[in-house]
């Protein structure tokens, strides 16, 4: 698409995330809100504002059938995600799909498929991964400033809200993932998944979970969710054979820290009966803080999916990112149901190759 006209988007749910997508949308000048789809036309007609241009209806195929809309945007339940996302894409219109991609990485695997048969854009509202920080993150590893990534310790916690559908590992975690997935060399490739989770309020779900990711050359990622804890805690440390970022997602002043310190192994014995000789060094260097400019992230995505499609490239958080966030999900549930024993992750690699 190489026309310089703006994009027509309609909105499809206009509860809790559904605002957040009309605000951007309508802010954006790649952008013009065409429709908003929500059974509850209340809801919806609120969303809208006094706006007559907009239109506001319960059909999903009031929306599919205008040749005014490129693209559509899913805010629903997850459950919903992938019979809305294919009637889209085979109405040929580009599709924005809120995390999680699908209820199931069986659902999101028709997503990605019929995109890619279609020519279409699918993208993954992967919010987090277009935060000024995260994307700085993301240069500086790119940019080879940590050296080898040694592991990451996540930790994401608050007091509530306890979800009546899903547990604190499908809520909360797919932040973590996500990010993960974006700032890795390679993306989320874990050789395993193993998870625990607790359920002390008799909630009938995991309220509090810690997840462990062993990576490729022996690092490993560690992600903390919880419900229960009274104080918030949005923080990640990546730490590097040559520098450490540290992210702390609640202190506006300083969100991101690089820490020049870290531990060397100076030598070490080819004989294992000598390995206790092994010098140990630590360095202890300066600590900075990267420059970020305040801007909302719905819109840089908005902005994002928009240049995808004008590009006919896929978008920095595509189907296929969503997918591998699911099928860590998916491993979580089978980890937790085994007792917290390692299992495999699904490898989505070859698949995705023969789509």
């Amino acid at each position: 698409m190489t026309t310089t006209r703006r994009l027509g988007v309609a909105v499809v749910g206009a509860g809790y995330w559904g605002p957040n997508l009309v605000r951007n949308f309508r802010a954006s000048d790649e952008w013009e809100l065409v429709a908003v789809c929500d059974r509850d036309l209340e809801r919806a007609q609120r969303v809208v504002g006094g706006s007559r241009d907009v239109l506001v209806t319960g059909e999903l195929t009031d929306v599919l059938v205008r040749g005014d809309v490129d693209a559509v945007a899913i805010a629903t339940p997850a459950g919903t995600h992938g019979t809305i996302a294919l009637s889209a894409l085979r109405a040929g219109k580009h599709v924005l799909v809120e995390k999680p991609l699908a209820h199931s990485s069986a659902a999101a695997r028709l997503m990605v498929t019929e995109a890619r048969a279609q020519g279409l854009v699918l993208m993954t509202d992967h919010t987090y991964c277009y935060t000024p920080a995260v994307l700085r993150m993301r240069e500086l590893i790119e940019a080879g400033e940590l050296g080898d990534v040694l592991f990451v310790d996540s930790v994401r916690i608050n007091l509530g809200l306890v979800q009546p559908d899903v547990d604190v590992f499908w809520d909360l975690a797919p932040h973590d993932l996500s990010i993960l997935d974006f700032i890795l060399p390679g993306g989320l490739r874990p050789t395993g998944v193993a998870a625990q989770g607790a359920d002390p309020i008799a909630a009938g779900k995991a309220c509090v979970g810690y997840l462990t990711l062993p990576l490729a050359d022996g690092a490993i990622a560690h992600v903390h969710v919880n419900w229960l804890s009274p104080t918030k805690i949005r923080q990640m440390v990546v730490a590097g054979t040559r520098r450490t970022l540290v992210w702390d997602d609640l202190n506006p002043q300083q969100r991101l820290s690089v820490y020049d310190r870290g531990v060397d192994l100076v030598q070490q014995s080819v004989d294992a009966a000598d390995r206790d000789q092994s010098q140990i060094s630590y360095r202890l260097g300066d600590t900075w803080a990267p420059a970020l400019p305040e801007r909302e992230a719905l819109g840089a995505m908005v902005s994002e999916l928009a240049a995808s499609i004008r590009e006919g490239r896929r978008p920095r958080t595509d189907g296929a990112a969503g997918l591998r966030v699911l099928s860590v999900l998916e491993a979580v549930a089978a980890s937790t149901a085994a007792g917290g024993a390692l299992v495999d992750v699904s490898t989505t690699d070859s698949w995705l190759e023969r789509v």
